[in-house]
């Protein structure tokens, strides 16, 4: 078991009033327990809590005027094993549950039909675990960790065209390819406590032998030591923050740490 504090700061300017969606609390799971947890989120005192994509996680409508500040500290005791892909075998379709069937589809920032001809020329005779393990490695590989104007809103197949990406794009691009190759997959939000710089942590998670397993194919954070905040079909179902009107970032600080 491995236990993790999170604290995280967010400070944004508002030109108008705005009411905004609020994802940063870490999920309560069977494999993660929250032993301590405190969200302040103000100027206003105006909050409502729903649940989260999936209904794992949670999320927080709010409106602030001028500006929005965010405080946000938690301990968390995660229980996950570290997966062994090698020994995880495919799902069949028609034994897939309905929880991972809409995971096989194409979403906003994910094309499984782009990775089409990838997946059949770079991993031929590969299935199940074994495939999504040398699907992460070969990202890692070609792909150049960094951010800049160009790739902020680029999809998976512009990111990977680009060879250039966040842990955003990574997760993008795994999703994508395990999708082509028929396996559901899905996009985490994390902490994690040994990503640079630190930040919220972007993964991937796919439906192997049964079961959910987390992968991150930046290969920064293990799944035993992260905190899962939320789940979806990519960013667009997790983002920290959704404005519904214009906002300035003034400051925003996460750090995790192993306690």
């Amino acid at each position: 078991m491995t236990l993790l504090q999170i604290s995280a700061e967010l400070s944004y300017r508002l030109p108008a009033p705005c009411t905004i969606l609020v994802q940063v609390e870490a999920a309560a799971t069977t494999d993660q327990i929250l032993t301590s947890a405190d969200i302040v989120i103000g100027p206003a005192n105006s909050k409502s809590v729903i649940p989260a994509h999936d209904r794992i996680g949670t999320r927080l409508w709010t409106t602030q005027q001028e500006k929005l500040t965010i405080s946000y500290a938690a301990r968390v005791a995660v229980d996950r094993a570290n997966p062994d892909f090698s020994t995880l075998s495919a799902t069949a379709l028609n034994d897939l549950p309905d929880e991972a069937v809409p995971y096989l589809f194409n979403s906003l920032y994910c094309s499984a039909n782009a990775f089409d001809q990838v997946v059949t020329s770079e991993f031929s005779g590969l299935r199940g675990g074994p495939l999504v393990a040398a699907m992460a490695d070969y990202i890692e590989q070609v792909m150049t960790y960094g951010s800049d104007s160009d790739n902020v809103h680029s999809n998976a197949e512009q990111s990977f065209a680009a060879r250039k990406g966040v842990c955003r794009d990574y997760a993008h691009i795994l999703i994508s390819m395990a999708r082509a190759a028929n396996i559901p997959a899905r996009f985490a939000s994390t902490y994690a406590p040994d990503v640079e710089p630190q930040d919220f942590h972007a993964v991937t998670e796919v439906f192997l032998g049964g079961r959910w397993h987390l992968i991150d194919p930046t290969s920064m954070a293990e799944p035993s030591d992260m905190a899962v905040i939320g789940i979806g079909r990519d960013a667009t179902d997790v983002s920290f923050l959704t404005a519904f009107g214009r906002m300035n970032m003034v400051e925003q600080r996460v750090n995790v740490s192993r306690a």
